[in-house]
């Protein structure tokens, strides 16, 4: 029985459906815009593992400051009249020597005296010592010598001369490198697979969410209408029993009733009383509910219909759909592409590695002031690995293992499928007996009811029995309310538990988003810094 739940008053032409709130859920809902996102994240590893196609450039400058000091020495000696003369110096210094002396050969005589000034130029003649002058002036001589004629003495005096030369240059070069992977034992093209099945893989973990996020919101939707009308029952119950303790009292006046008769009115009143505060309290918590699943506030909501058009016409070709398309067992699937992939990336790292390498260097001023070279090289490099302590087979067997689990996962997830398709099945079967008998119960109730208050007017029932009779009706008025809310919700939970409830096939008034779109746009870039939507 394809039956909605309607409230008591008719629903504008302008009130919310289930149809328009789950697109709204499904453009605002944070958790799939989440998904979404995420999905665009993956889609950029296979950029990633693409780049190992490319070639890699470098550009690279330096700049610095050196400073260099360097000192040379010198000797300069003098001895028998003869002057030897080292590196051009200036000095300037007290010395302490012969102030004027004349020499000949067997005699001599010397004088003491002190000069100031820098170093003088001593001449040497044949048999005389030459005078030192007082003065400043600049040379390149080094010493004077005198040879006595009886003890022959030779006097060599070395004056040291030092020469700091102090030097400050840029060093500076600039450079380009390019390098490109001719082979690396294929594990570019498993890099690539790997990321493009852990794509797929994302994609279909964002369908199982865009599932949980509409299905989420149909309960949410029917919960608002469930609770706004069992509140709106419990509030005319309220006010039938204020009617029937006002009754109870006057006839308590006249003496028709006892005392005790008031006392089950009242009861029964404060309790119903108690019941729409719990009313009020559900229908409060699931408003925020419906916001939180559908981003705005309940207004005017319609009454919610049942998806039968949508759900298999038996549980066999329920789980044949859902073992085929539930987007679980899929992604499950890719997985374990993915994981496979990985084992030959890691068996690729056991192969060599060839690649082509150029640079072209301009130096200048590396070992010294005012030098340039030009630099260039073209080459290539092979590497292949020897051992390398195990690590890498380590790895290899590690991922074969990840392998087998991912295969066994996928066996898992198909019996969770299984069960789940069941399980609705099972539910959405007992709602639609449980609409049927509650449909049945209120109709018998309502008689009923009519026939205790007759009956209780002419004095063949209590207030009690009256009491009763209308708690009943109440009670089975509740229960379809909650029968055809489950007949709406586990309609879309079939749909939902075969892997189908999206907008696309549900047909949803609403732009659809493709996670291909962003895919296709982002697989082949080279270089770009901004993502397709300009951020």
């Amino acid at each position: 029985m394809a039956s909605g739940l309607a409230i008591s008053v008719a629903a504008p032409a302008s009130a919310e459906t289930l149809e328009s709130a789950l697109a709204k859920a499904y453009q605002g809902n944070p958790t799939l815009n989440a998904s979404r996102a995420g999905v665009r994240a993956v889609d950029e590893n296979v950029a990633i593992a693409q780049s190992g196609y490319r070639p890699q450039v470098n550009v690279a400058a330096s700049i610095g400051v050196q400073y260099l000091q360097t000192r040379s020495a010198s000797t300069v000696s003098a001895a028998a009249g003869s002057a030897s003369t080292g590196a051009t110096t200036a000095s300037t210094g007290t010395s302490l020597g012969g102030g004027s002396a004349a020499s000949s050969l067997g005699t001599s005589s010397t004088g003491i005296g002190v000069s100031t000034g820098t170093t003088g130029t001593g001449s040497v003649g044949s048999g005389s010592l030459g005078s030192t002058t007082a003065g400043s002036s600049q040379t390149s001589s080094g010493s004077t010598g005198a040879v006595g004629s009886n003890e022959t003495e030779v006097v060599s005096q070395g004056i040291g001369s030092r020469r700091t030369i102090r030097t400050t240059y840029l060093p500076s070069s600039a450079g380009i490198t390019v390098s490109q992977t001719i082979f690396n034992g294929f594990q570019t093209d498993n890099l690539t697979r790997r990321a493009e099945s852990t794509v797929y893989s994302q994609r279909e973990t964002l369908r199982y969410t865009e599932l949980t996020v509409l299905y989420n919101a149909v309960q949410a939707y029917m919960n608002v209408l469930s609770n706004t009308a069992t509140l709106e029952l419990n509030r005319n119950n309220v006010e039938v029993l204020e009617e029937q303790l006002r009754q109870t009292r006057d006839r308590f006046n006249v003496g028709e009733v006892t005392r005790t008769d008031v006392a089950q009115a009242e009861a029964r009143l404060a309790g119903a009383r108690s019941q729409v505060s719990s009313a009020e309290s559900a229908l409060r918590t699931s408003i925020g509910i419906y916001r939180q699943n559908i981003g705005v506030e309940p207004r005017q909501l319609a009454p919610g219909r049942p998806l039968d058009r949508f759900v298999p016409a038996s549980l066999d070709a329920a789980i044949a759909v859902g073992l085929r398309e539930h987007p679980q067992i899929v992604s499950a699937i890719h997985a374990v592409d993915a994981a496979e992939a990985q084992v030959k990336v890691l068996e690729g790292q056991l192969a060599p590695n060839l690649s082509l390498q150029g640079s072209l260097n301009q130096l200048y001023d590396q070992n010294g002031p005012n030098q340039s070279f030009l630099v260039g090289f073209v080459g290539g490099r092979l590497n292949i690995p020897i051992y390398e302590g195990g690590q890498t087979y380590a790895q290899i067997r590690q991922a074969k293992e990840t392998v087998g689990q991912s295969r066994i996962q996928v066996d898992q997830v198909r019996d969770q499928v299984r069960a789940q398709i069941v399980d609705f099945w099972g539910r959405l079967e007992a709602a639609k007996a449980q609409v049927i008998a509650a449909q049945a119960q209120v109709q018998a109730n309502e008689v009923a009811l009519n026939g205790v208050r007759e009956e209780a007017r002419v004095g063949q029932r209590t207030t009690l029995d009256v009491l009763n009779a209308q708690q009943e009706l109440l009670n089975s008025r509740v229960n379809l309310i909650v029968a055809q809310r489950d007949r709406v919700i586990y309609s879309y939970g079939v749909v939902q538990a075969i892997g189908q409830l999206t907008a696309r096939f549900t047909a949803l008034p609403v732009e659809y988003y493709s996670a291909k779109v962003h895919y296709d746009q982002v697989k082949d870039l080279w270089f770009g810094l901004r993502t397709p939507d300009g951020r």
